[in-house]
């Protein structure tokens, strides 16, 4: 079903387009925060009143965010490619419900698009559950070539069962380590943090290995617990770290990679159904588009935030190929208890295109 800049300026935005920094923000796991109303952006001569369809999008994450940013891109070529009678409503901020809830109204169509981290995806395709897989993906490259294969299409197809059609992958990223005690540069020194983590098994037992104490915990609720010492750090990907300005309330931040999370681009199946066929490739071809012009987004930011949290005073750790190496190792049991349950046939696929998504990108 799929297809195939930032500026310094960029930064001024984030920071501009942040509340207090005690607010809420997603981590990709559906946890919200303040909105500030729909984000419309109408294409010039397109009104919602001359439309023969609305699409109503919902994220998580602001409107500060890279995810955002590829969001108004698909409006605009949706709307551009159907002479505005396809209207895409965009709303930011958890404003239309957490994640979860999200995809539950794509189900019962009250709702037409969203696009969430995996990880609650898992939740309606347990398959899903691999993308969790500590160190699954050596870069952001190679996780390109496999959800852009043959095993992305594979679990895009399965979320027609769940009443949503998968269009394409987007990138939330490689989760990140922060906290207030060290830096954490070696498996070793994992010791005895104490770490919020998702409500997420898998996560929880996998910093539990590496001899950490996890604590799932609200995402509205972590600024307040870091300040206060409740827990020592988190994990998230290098955006939400900025955007939440953790840096007020964490000296190190380690670049551990533990897990790289992709975005799902979905839609009501009732919806796509009664689409006519020539609507049904614009938005495929418009979600594919736009999550190319995403994942940009995100990379680009990416190398400019790194920087501006070493600015604000945070320490940078680069952990060392070896040491991550270390680090997957201990985790291993881990997850081969979650291969079994998933179905070790499927993982050993999955590992086998990553392999193979190696020898392509070094070519």
């Amino acid at each position: 079903m799929k297809k195939t800049l930032l500026t310094s300026a960029f930064s001024f935005a984030l920071v501009a387009g942040l509340t207090a920094c005690g607010g809420e923000e997603t981590d990709g796991n559906g946890s919200a925060s303040e909105g500030e109303g729909a984000e419309t952006e109408e294409t010039e001569g397109n009104d919602a009143a001359d439309a023969t369809y609305t699409i109503e999008a919902g994220i998580g994450l602001n409107n500060e965010h890279p995810q955002y940013k590829g969001l108004l891109e698909f409006k605009e070529i949706v709307e551009a490619e159907t002479d505005g009678d396809i209207h895409v409503e965009t709303y930011h901020s958890s404003q239309l419900g957490d994640d979860r809830e999200m995809m539950e109204s794509l189900q019962l169509n009250t709702q037409e698009v969203t696009i969430p981290s995996t990880a609650p995806v898992a939740n309606f395709v347990e398959e899903f559950t691999v993308f969790d897989f500590p160190f699954l993906f050596p870069n952001e490259q190679v996780a390109d070539e496999v959800l852009d294969g043959e095993i992305g299409d594979q679990l895009l197809d399965k979320l027609e069962e769940e009443e949503m059609v998968g269009l394409a992958y987007w990138e939330n990223g490689f989760r990140d380590l922060t906290n207030s005690k060290r830096p954490v540069e070696s498996a070793e020194d994992f010791e005895g943090l104490t770490l919020r983590t998702m409500e997420n098994d898998l996560h929880l037992d996998a910093f539990s290995e590496l001899g950490a104490n996890p604590t799932p915990m609200a995402f509205g609720e972590l600024f307040t617990a870091m300040q206060q010492g409740t827990v020592d750090g988190q994990e998230n990907p290098l955006a939400t770290i900025y955007l939440e300005s953790f840096y007020e309330v964490q000296d190190y931040y380690s670049d551990t990679h533990h897990v790289y999370s992709p975005f799902v681009f979905l839609m009501s199946k009732q919806f796509y159904d009664g689409l006519p066929d020539e609507y049904q490739t614009i938005v495929e071809d418009a979600a594919v588009e736009a999550g190319e012009f995403q994942r940009e987004q995100n990379r680009e930011a990416n190398e400019e935030l790194l920087a501006d949290l070493e600015e604000e005073g945070m320490e940078i750790t680069e952990v060392s190929d070896e040491d991550r190496a270390e680090m997957a190792e201990i985790v291993q049991p881990v997850i081969d208890e979650y291969a079994e349950e998933i179905g070790t046939d499927f993982v050993d696929e999955v590992y086998q295109a990553i392999e193979e998504a190696e020898e392509n990108v070094e070519e």
